[in-house]
């Protein structure tokens, strides 16, 4: 599986990258670095292009040794997986991580993570080796992040997401969209990152009790989430990439991505979970941050997550309004 998730991972890697050079006309910048803890991986990067202001499409395959305070935000269910006495893990992840920001405010941002992990206690050498071990797992899914809401784009990557997951699990596409609601929420804020996608996390064994191979059936379906992305996404931002818009848009769109960068860098366990693994690459943990964002001082139309915005609407308040009504209370698009 390890073997098989690190080609899974670099195949569409190269796939999406090729298909985003069709779309900007600029290159991506290919980066491939080593991991003096172990493994390493390849960033692939486009800044200022012609499409995107920042794109950044990730891979990475690593393994050690992880302190506790990584090991505590590595799963969501830490408490009960982790012994209280296990200061230390040995651990193996293979993980795609990308995230696109184009220029036009009327083109949404886009975020995407498929991940693998195994770990075992460095205590138990017999379980620690061989083909079955200690504990793995599957994570991962997809959000989109518009600065304007346009009903038909939300419907088109929903239902594209919701095929993905149909084709495994009648029951996976409502119940990752209702978990990536929940997880791409900004607390203090009082509302959701984006208009959502799916998002799943800790999928073992456990979670598939009727399964005759779980580990496989979870491989096979991370291969359609990964199959299922350019076509959720590429027909969206082609249709936006060169729609005319307003500076005060533009200013909407840098105030909307400082919330992006708020959540990316409180909420998120992915983050929190790469700054606290021992020789972590910085660059590539915070490739998911905009290369520009702005942060205004009680934002009339945003409010600040205490107080409702007081402004009256006009013609381009209407509509950053219609889109902050979608982020305190999701719909479903599917």
């Amino acid at each position: 599986m390890r073997l098989r998730m690190e080609a899974l991972i670099k195949e569409h890697q190269n796939r999406i990258v090729f298909a985003l050079e069709n779309i900007d006309g600029k290159r991506f910048e290919r980066d491939e670095w080593d991991r003096p803890h172990g493994g390493g991986g390849i960033s692939c990067v486009l800044q200022d292009g012609n499409v995107f202001e920042k794109a950044g499409v990730n891979v990475s395959v690593v393994y050690g040794e992880l302190p506790r305070s990584a090991i505590e935000k590595m799963r969501a269910d830490h408490k009960t997986f982790v012994d209280s006495n296990v200061e230390k893990l040995n651990f193996f992840a293979a993980g795609i991580s990308l995230v696109l920001h184009p220029h036009n405010p009327m083109a949404p941002t886009v975020h995407l993570n498929y991940r693998y992990f195994e770990t075992s206690d460095p205590r138990d050498p017999v379980n620690a080796t061989g083909s079955a071990p200690q504990n793995w797992w599957f994570g991962g899914g997809t959000d989109l992040t518009p600065c304007y809401l346009f009903e038909e784009d939300a419907k088109h990557f929903h239902k594209t997401l919701k095929a993905a997951c149909d084709k495994h699990d009648k029951d996976y596409y409502p119940k990752f969209k209702k978990w990536c609601d929940n997880y791409f929420t900004i607390p203090h804020r009082g509302e959701s990152r984006g208009i959502g996608g799916i998002f799943f996390d800790d999928l073992d064994a456990t979670t598939q009790p009727s399964a005759k191979n779980p580990q496989e059936d979870l491989f096979q379906f991370c291969v359609s989430g990964l199959e299922s992305f350019l076509p959720s996404y590429l027909p969206i931002v082609k249709k936006r990439m060169n729609m005319p818009y307003l500076p005060q848009q533009k200013i909407w769109q840098q105030i909307r991505r400082g919330r992006y960068v708020e959540f990316n860098l409180i909420n998120d366990r992915g983050t929190s979970f790469g700054l606290r693994t021992p020789g972590a690459r910085i660059e590539s943990i915070l490739m998911s941050l905009p290369l520009t964002a702005r942060w205004e001082y009680m934002h009339p139309v945003c409010g600040t997550g205490v107080e409702e915005p007081v402004e009256p609407a006009d013609a381009t308040t209407e509509k950053e309004r219609e889109l902050m009504d979608v982020l305190r209370k999701p719909r479903e698009w599917a």
